[in-house]
């Protein structure tokens, strides 16, 4: 077993973020039991198991309880990266907390989450996937198709009886039929949708490294909203949770729009403009003014 440990920000607390992995029971991507999660990560030395829990304030313990030889420091480097990559630690967020005192919508989101970071899914297809499946459906259900999707078609590691996963690949789901997804309750469209992006994705003409070449966000909206099944919604998603920009505005999210409503106590949705006045407060932090709104909905 190897341990090490991390520092992390001022503004960052553990626990909020542990509440938010936590909030559906069916979730498959990871483990929580006793204040600590579990993750089956991916790594150039292989997929490695990590354990992580804050034994003191601003620090993190990592655990490669699967690893009994010592770990390089090249795979320490790596895990750590990507942990700050998952949440968001390189980034300062005291900005958004400073406009959030004086916005009245946000700042009971932030007295209620404070620490909270915009939890990202680094590999673009699960974060465009889990885009997909979300589409018109509640939550829940969304939870559901995401279990079913993995543990028949992903891949697992078993360590002291509790089995991790990791989310099925490109390559994999590239050669199924949309017959093969109908059957874990997948629609047609979706299927297809599903299978079309692996495809792109396998052959080399989407990735996160070619996305990320383009100049701005709304270049990178574009060229996501060209490809079948993925529209403004689906892009800014993905542009918030893999691509990490915080000026990603899903706009016509459900739970935003819900949020709102139940902020203000309004008889009626927020109409779209009526969101737009809102944010005008938010610029270049609406991703995670529209976090924050989610988190009070669960």
């Amino acid at each position: 077993m190897n341990t090490f440990t991390i520092p992390t920000p001022s503004t960052f607390r553990f626990a909020p973020n542990l509440a938010y992995l936590n909030r559906d029971p069916k979730e498959c991507m990871h483990h929580i039991q006793n204040d600590q999660v579990s993750k089956l990560i991916p790594t150039s030395h292989g997929n490695t198991l990590i354990q992580v829990r804050e034994p003191a304030p601003n620090t993190l313990q990592i655990t490669l309880p699967a690893i009994t030889s010592p770990v390089p420091t090249s795979h320490q480097q790596e895990i750590t990266q990507y942990f700050h990559d998952w949440f968001d630690l390189d980034r300062d967020i005291t900005p958004f907390y400073q406009l959030a005192e004086t916005d009245t919508l946000l700042h009971p989101a932030v007295q209620a989450h404070y620490g909270l970071r915009i939890i990202s899914i680094p590999d673009l297809f699960e974060a465009l996937i889990w885009g997909i499946i979300g589409q018109q459906i509640n939550l829940s259900f969304a939870y559901t198709l995401k279990r079913q999707f993995v543990e028949k078609f992903g891949t697992s590691t078993t360590h002291a009886g509790i089995t991790y996963w990791t989310f099925p690949t490109p390559a994999t789901i590239a050669k199924l039929t949309p017959e093969d997804l109908t059957t874990i309750q997948f629609t047609t469209r979706k299927s297809e949708y599903t299978i079309g992006i692996a495809k792109l994705i396998t052959t080399g003409e989407l990735s996160k490294q070619t996305l990320q070449q383009l100049p701005d966000l709304p270049a990178i909206e574009k060229s996501l909203t060209k490809i079948r099944g993925i529209g403004p919604w689906t892009a800014n998603y993905v542009l918030m949770r893999s691509l990490r920009y915080p000026n990603a505005f899903p706009i016509d999210d459900i739970g935003l729009i819900n949020a709102i409503k139940h902020a203000l106590q309004m008889e009626q949705k927020p109409t779209k403009q009526e969101i737009l006045n809102l944010a005008q407060n938010w610029s270049n932090w609406e991703a995670y003014a529209t976090f924050y709104l989610w988190r009070t909905l669960y």
